[in-house]
C-alpha cells in the first residue's frame, strides 16, 4: 500500500490529490481517492480569451496551499500541531530558498507547516510539463518545498501520461484492455498519436504541426465572439444544429485528411472559419450553429480518420482518448461509430467527463505507478519543461 500526493499547475488549474493504491500494472492494481480538490481559473482568465500565464502563476501561488490543506483534511490525513510545543526541525532559511521565486506562496506555506503535522505519504507527484512553464514552477517549486520540510521523496510527471493512465483506470480499479494501445490525446496544447506495445512504453506516430485541436475550438470560438473556453461553447452550439436540423450548406475542409502521415495542422481550418466569418458579419444566431457544425464536423473528421488508419497499421487492440477535448462527445461518439463498424474489434477507453480536464488525480495514478517503481528524482534535477514530450526513450 502506497500514499501518493500529487500536485498539478500545468495550465490554469490548480489541483491536489491524495491518492492510496496498492498493486501494479493489471487486475490486482486498486486504488482510492482519498481527497481531491480543485480550482479552475477558467472565469479569470476570460477576458484575456485565453490563459494569461502570470495571472495563472499568481492564481496558483494563492491556491495551493488552501487545496492542500482541503484533499488532506478530506482524507483524514491534516493533524493539527501541538500549540504548546516548541516548533522543531523546521529549516526555515531553507524555505526562502526554495521559494524564492514564489513569495506569495512561501507566505502561506510558512504557517502551513508551522500549523499542520507531517502528513502520512510516501512520495509527492508533480507535473513537471509539458504546460506554461510559469505555470509549472509555482507546483514544481511547492512539491520541492514540502518534499525537503517532509523529507518525502520526488517524483516529475508528464502531464500527458497522466491523461493516458487516466483512461485506463475507472472507479478504483484497471479498466480491461489489451496491447498494443492507441492513444488519441486532444487538449489546448496537444493533439498526438501514441503507441504503446507494453505498459508505460510510448512511441509518438503522430502531432500537430501548429495549432492543437483544443487551440483551434478556442480559436474559432474568439472569432465568433463566443466566451472562453471555446471548446464547449462550439460543442454546444454544433449539438443544438444538429437536434434542431440547422441546413448544413456550408463545409470546411478536413486539414491534411489524405496526408500519408499521422501529423496534423489545424491553422487553415481556421483560417477558413475566419473567412466565413468575415463574410457574414454580424453573425446570426443560426448561422453561429452552422458555423460551429461545420467546424466541429471537419475536426471530428480528420480525428477519427487518423485514428482508425493508425490503429489498422498498428494492429491496435485499444484506443485510449485523452485530454480536455476527449470530453467532446461528439468526437467520442463518432470515434466509437468507426471503432464499431471494423472487422477487427478494439475496445474504446475514455475518462469520465469529470477526469476529462486537468487533473491531480491523474498525475496521482501516474505518480503511483512510477513510485513503485522507485522513478525518484532529487529536487535539484526537476525542472518545468514546457515542450516535454511523451516519448520512451530508446
Amino acid at each position: 500500500m502506497m500514499k501518493i500526493l500529487a500536485i498539478e499547475t500545468s495550465c490554469d488549474e490548480t489541483a491536489v490529490c491524495l491518492l492510496e493504491a496498492h498493486g501494479d500494472f493489471g487486475s490486482d492494481f486498486a486504488y482510492k481517492v482519498l481527497g481531491n480538490a480543485l480550482f479552475s481559473q477558467a472565469s479569470l482568465h476570460a477576458q484575456y480569451g485565453g490563459v494569461f500565464p502570470n495571472l495563472a502563476k499568481r492564481e496558483h501561488a494563492k491556491n495551493l496551499v488552501p487545496l492542500l490543506e482541503e484533499a488532506l483534511r478530506q482524507g483524514s490525513a491534516l493533524q493539527q500541531k501541538d500549540p504548546s510545543e516548541p516548533l522543531q526541525g523546521v529549516p526555515l532559511e531553507s524555505l526562502h530558498t526554495l521559494l524564492a521565486r514564489e513569495p506569495e506562496l512561501l507566505e502561506k506555506v510558512i504557517p502551513f507547516i508551522e500549523t499542520f503535522e507531517r502528513p502520512d505519504i510516501d512520495a509527492i507527484a508533480v507535473t513537471h510539463g509539458p504546460g506554461l512553464e510559469p505555470a509549472l514552477w509555482v507546483g514544481i517549486n511547492f512539491a520541492k518545498a514540502l518534499s525537503y520540510i517532509w523529507n518525502v521523496p520526488l517524483v516529475p510527471v508528464n502531464h500527458m501520461e497522466g491523461h493516458v493512465m487516466m483512461s485506463m483506470v475507472e472507479n478504483g480499479s484497471m479498466r480491461s484492455f489489451e496491447f498494443p494501445v492507441l492513444s488519441l490525446l486532444i487538449s489546448g496544447g496537444h493533439t498526438e498519436l501514441i503507441l504503446s506495445r507494453e505498459w508505460m512504453q510510448y512511441e509518438r506516430i503522430g502531432e500537430t504541426r501548429d495549432d492543437a485541436a483544443g487551440e483551434a475550438f478556442d480559436k474559432v470560438a474568439r472569432l465568433m465572439d463566443l466566451p472562453y473556453p471555446g471548446g464547449p461553447v462550439i460543442s454546444s452550439l454544433a449539438a443544438e444544429a444538429r437536434l434542431q436540423g440547422v441546413p448544413l450548406e456550408l463545409k470546411f475542409t478536413p486539414p491534411m485528411l489524405n496526408s500519408k502521415d499521422y501529423d496534423f495542422s489545424f491553422s487553415g481550418l481556421k483560417t477558413e472559419v475566419r473567412k466565413v466569418v468575415e463574410a457574414n458579419k454580424p453573425l446570426t444566431d443560426d448561422k453561429k450553429k452552422e458555423i460551429a457544425l461545420a467546424f466541429e464536423n471537419a475536426v471530428a473528421q480528420v480525428l477519427v480518420h487518423k485514428t482508425i488508419k493508425a490503429v489498422d497499421e498498428f494492429d491496435a487492440h485499444t484506443v485510449v482518448v485523452g485530454g480536455g477535448v476527449s470530453a467532446n462527445t461528439f468526437i467520442r461518439s463518432e470515434l466509437a461509430a468507426k471503432l464499431a463498424g471494423r472487422d477487427a474489434s478494439a475496445a474504446l477507453l475514455v475518462p469520465s467527463p469529470d477526469f476529462a480536464t486537468d487533473n491531480a488525480l491523474m498525475i496521482a495514478i501516474a505518480g503511483y505507478f512510477h513510485a513503485i517503481r522507485k522513478d525518484f528524482s532529487p529536487a535539484e534535477t526537476i525542472s518545468a519543461t514546457g515542450n516535454l514530450r511523451l516519448e520512451t526513450s530508446a
